[in-house]
């Protein structure tokens, strides 16, 4: 399916916390768990040891010495959900606000974490934790260890009014971010109306503007108070350190900290409803989306497990039944999702549908409960039932392969102690999924499902209203009894105890790293010639698989845009022998994961599978590389998706802005001259036909145009005998691959400025745009080193200007993302109306300063120097990560000890090389402006700038007032 370019992706990325899996039994502490049973050898494991500390911290610890990191994981129970009526979005403030200074540390939390080069980095909030995680090298455990305990137990001492009005202003933005997204408001509906007001679920983590306006700093340290002691957290370390080392350290470190009071725990209430109910609201948005919703028992128990399965067979992926009979069978919808939303009070099951674009609503609500009633008379055949397991297993294993982030086995171990006292919870949930009958998971749904829905069918705004016009205020449910009491917990002699760590002289200093860890990269030849790079690795019973072609986007110039990434997208839709189901049904019963798609320069193909798996997986994705139908019918279906797509897209103010930047830095014609996401446009996706496609094959699609990655569980002798079955009689054809014309681009003589407009938008998205040289340009270094500096970072200076110290902004930044040409840089940052000018105005001034004024200094080029180099031998802990560093290797004629040999590369830079970049890259007189938000309010004040001449555009790129298409 589609595939979004990387600068896209980037742009558009979300935090958003992460919940797992959670299950009832808890495991008894101490030594590392054991099996339950021979079955379960069957199941990914992780080894743990859990202890408490004597104030209350519970410590869990892992062993992975496959890369000399330690992710730590630091969760305390607290989340929107102990929130009292009035006091919304406190835990999500108090997640920003431990990122400023503490007692001994003043200044942003992140800057110790930069310089020692940790990686995975942030915090999130949900409904019933708040969590902070990051990855570091093992050199620099004591410091983050130093670091997160210091904002647990001296928080208080270092927090200002001036910094929670600050942060107050930054979740304020980022609350518009969200809001100002197509849909963005519906979790709030959705929420109020399927939860009573007195529910701990009833409201937003995010919380109410008015309710954050209305904080004193003094209920702020109530607030922590309460819930941020030792005793109500949890701290994970996993990676390169042993149980032993741990407690020495977390002894050292947090023993000190006094407890808080004890917390009364929360109770699950699921809050069942018995009759159906329906709403409809209307918002900025590209079609009709309906959602229906259950609530349903909290996460790990074995109804939540069942319900898990029922969501995979329903409403995930092709294959499922509601996909199958709104899309396939019934041509109703564009796209079909159905979601089992564990909470450790209440869960909800839930389905998402997009309506294609002239259907009725009620024919698609109809065909839904037909759907569902027919899965709650007979439930799941063993075949859908099998494949839903062997996806969930295969999950897991990948989530292995890293110790940390949003997914990794920190976070799996720290859900399962907080959630259910039991670290290995998460294993439990999986063999309680695996051990399921189809019987099991009818009986279930058919207790859950069967009642108490909850419709929501979200409109776009009829023609001529506004959002003003619609909007109104929605309080949903009322209180309701049956609310649980408090749990108050047993009284505990939990006690601080001494430390000889001396707080006054400031974060321990990192004195060494460790050295960088990288597979010696393997090369073979199959027999009709093409070439083969392996990285071997063992660590987890995986293999990435990666087909390299030099195409890409630019291969579409002269042809119609969208070819290259629709024809990709379309691969594995059907083969002369197999349909798009049939396609759909191998994979998930091998656990294999096949994508395919394209960037600026190439297109890939990827397969990542199970070791055991890999034969008869290699065996399916060559035959969909190889042999794809695109038959009529595949094509007619895809291309309705992907025009409510690109519709999508022109309804969100980031990817909107993205769709006409590069036609507009590049100019029409150029290879680089089509919107970002690689969509096409609208025009072109409606001519695409099958002889486009076929063409597209005949010419980039080939043996003599490709290269073969491969990082895993595999020697090369094995691997050379299963590619050359499945790949070594491919044959090119007679007519040579088409070359590529990446014309150099002439900078416009003065800058540009585009306005794009979005009424109503609560926020503007701002874009300042150039060409700077080419990721293969033998400067690239300097040109990354300096972008770090000056946008690319937390502690940027554009993120640091925009975010904290005006906080106008939830983030502002540079981009340079990778290309064979000139490469596109960009300055990006989302703003509050009223502040579109000023920023646009303090972002400029940023740019001529960082040229002149103002130039990096040392200090500000050495952090990004040293950062790099340390946080690499914790960024290849991943299959996929390797594979990422091998196709540039490929892409840009890099050396095979490219990675290996970029730390002495990096500190050979000179200030002086990375400030002649500056000047060279940030060339302000250049710029290209779009600014997407409601003109009415920002038109005038950005015309007082007098940034250069200033034209509106409309949503396909077109001046105003032409009625040119798409």
């Amino acid at each position: 399916m589609q595939r979004i370019h990387a600068l896209a992706a980037t742009v558009c990325l979300a935090v958003a916390g992460t919940l797992g899996i959670a299950v009832p039994a808890a495991a008894a502490p101490g030594a590392p768990t054991p099996e339950t049973s021979d079955s379960a050898t069957q199941l990914p494991k992780i080894e743990w040891t859990r202890f408490k500390l004597p104030n209350g911290l519970t410590v869990v610890v892992s062993e992975d010495h496959k890369a000399p990191v330690v992710a730590v994981a630091v969760w305390y129970h607290v989340g929107s959900a102990r929130e009292p009526m009035g006091k919304s979005g406190y835990a999500h403030l108090f997640e920003h606000l431990m990122f400023e200074g503490s007692a001994h540390h003043q200044g942003t939390f992140f800057e110790p974490f930069e310089k020692a080069g940790a990686i995975g980095m942030n915090g999130t909030t949900a409904n019933d934790r708040t969590n902070y995680f990051e990855t570091v090298p093992t050199t620099a455990l004591d410091m983050a260890l130093w670091m997160e305990s210091d904002r647990m137990g001296w928080l208080l001492q270092g927090l200002t009014k001036g910094g929670v009005d600050q942060q107050r202003g930054v979740v304020q933005n980022e609350k518009r971010q969200g809001e100002n997204q197509p849909y963005g408001k519906v979790s709030k509906r959705i929420r109020a109306n399927t939860y009573p007001l007195n529910h701990p679920y009833h409201h937003t983590v995010i919380g109410s503007m008015d309710d954050l306006d209305a904080a004193s700093i003094g209920d702020f340290k109530q607030w922590f108070k309460h819930y941020y002691g030792p005793n109500n957290a949890t701290l994970v370390m996993v990676g390169d350190i042993t149980p032993a080392q741990a407690k020495a350290k977390a002894l050292k470190y947090f023993g000190n900290i006094p407890p808080g009071p004890p917390v009364p725990q929360l109770q699950p209430w699921t809050y069942q409803r018995h009759s159906s109910t329906h709403d409809v609201m209307y918002s900025n948005v590209p079609q009709v989306r309906i959602y229906r919703e259950w609530n349903t028992p909290h996460g790990g128990t074995h109804a939540d497990n069942m319900l898990s399965l029922a969501a995979s067979i329903l409403g995930d992926g092709k294959t499922s039944r509601l996909y199958q009979r709104l899309v396939y069978e019934d041509k109703l919808a564009d796209s079909v999702s159905v979601s089992d939303r564990s909470g450790e009070l209440a869960s909800q099951f839930m389905v998402r549908v997009d309506v294609k674009n002239g259907v009725d609503p009620d024919k698609v609500k109809a065909a839904i409960a037909d759907e569902l009633q027919t899965f709650l008379d007979n439930g799941p055949t063993a075949d859908e039932l099998d494949r839903a397991q062997t996806g969930f297993r295969a999950y897991f294993v990948r989530r292995l392969e890293k110790v940390g982030g949003f997914s990794g086995k920190a976070t799996l171990l720290a859900a399962g102690q907080v959630y259910h006292d039991d670290p290995g919870a998460w294993r439990e949930s999986l063999a309680d999924m695996m051990a399921a009958t189809p019987e099991d998971v009818r009986s279930v749904a058919r207790k859950w499902l069967g009642e108490g829905d909850y419709t929501l069918v979200v409109k776009p705004l009829p023609e001529g209203k506004t959002l003003a016009d619609v909007e109104h205020t929605d309080k949903g449910l009322g209180p309701a009894p049956g609310k649980p009491e408090l749990v108050t917990p047993a009284e505990t002699d939990w006690h601080a105890v001494s430390s000889d760590v001396d707080r006054s002289k400031g974060v321990p200093e990192v004195t060494h790293y460790p050295d960088l860890t990288f597979p010696t990269l393997q090369h073979a030849t199959l027999d009709n010639g093409i070439e083969v790079t392996l990285a071997e690795r063992h660590s987890v019973p995986l293999v990435e698989m990666s087909l390299q072609f030099d195409s890409g986007y630019a291969s579409d110039q002269g042809h119609k845009l969208g070819r290259a990434n629709f024809t990709m997208g379309m691969l594995d839709e059907g083969t002369d022998k197999l349909d798009s189901i049939q396609i759909a049904k191998r994979k998930q019963r091998l656990g294999a994961r096949i994508d395919t798609g394209c960037g600026l320069d190439a297109c890939t193909a990827s397969l990542n599978a199970l070791t055991d798996k890999l034969q008869p997986s290699l065996a399916l994705f060559a035959h969909i590389v190889r042999h794809p139908a695109f038959r009529k019918a595949d094509i007619r279906r895809i291309r309705g998706q992907w025009l409510a797509g690109i519709a999508h897209e022109k309804a969100r103010p980031t990817t909107l802005a993205l769709r006409v930047m590069p036609r507009l830095l590049y100019g029409k014609g150029h290879a680089y001259a089509m919107p970002f996401t690689g969509s096409g446009t609208t025009a072109s996706i409606k001519a695409l036909t099958a002889a486009d496609m076929h063409a597209f094959m005949h010419d980039y699609i080939r043996p003599d145009n490709v290269r073969i990655m491969v990082a895993g569980d595999i020697d090369m002798d094995t691997l050379v005998d299963e590619l050359n079955q499945a790949f070594g009689d491919w044959s090119a054809p007679d007519t040579p691959v088409p070359h590529k014309d990446i014309a150099k681009v002439t900078p416009p003589e003065h800058p540009r400025v585009f306005l794009m407009d979005r009424p109503g938008s609560l926020q503007s998205v701002i874009f300042a745009g150039l060409v700077a040289p080419s990721t293969k340009a033998p400067n690239n270094l300097a040109i990354e080193t300096m972008n770090g500096a000056f946008g690319g970072t937390f502690t940027s200076r554009l993120n640091m200007n925009l975010r904290e110290d005006k906080h106008w902004a939830y983030g502002a930044f540079s981009f340079l993302p990778s290309a064979v040409g000139q490469r596109p840089f960009l300055i990006y940052a989302p703003v509050q109306t009223d502040k579109t000018a000023p920023s646009i105005k303090a972002a400029l001034q940023e740019a001529k300063a960082v040229r002149g004024a103002k130039p990096l200094t040392e200090a500000e080029i050495n952090k990004i120097q040293m950062s790099r180099i340390r946080a690499m031998p914790g960024q290849y802990q991943t299959n996929g990560a390797v594979l990422s560093a091998m196709r540039d290797i490929a892409l840009y004629d890099r050396p095979d000890d490219y990675v290996q040999t970029l730390k002495s590369r990096i500190q050979g830079l000179s200030d002086a090389e990375v400030e002649a970049a500056a000047r060279e890259v940030i060339q302000p007189r250049h710029f290209i402006w779009v600014i997407v938000g409601d003109l009415d309010k920002i038109k005038a004040p950005i015309a007082a700038l007098d940034l250069g001449p200033m034209q509106e555009l409309d949503a396909n790129g077109k001046p105003i007032d032409s009625d040119a298409d798409k």
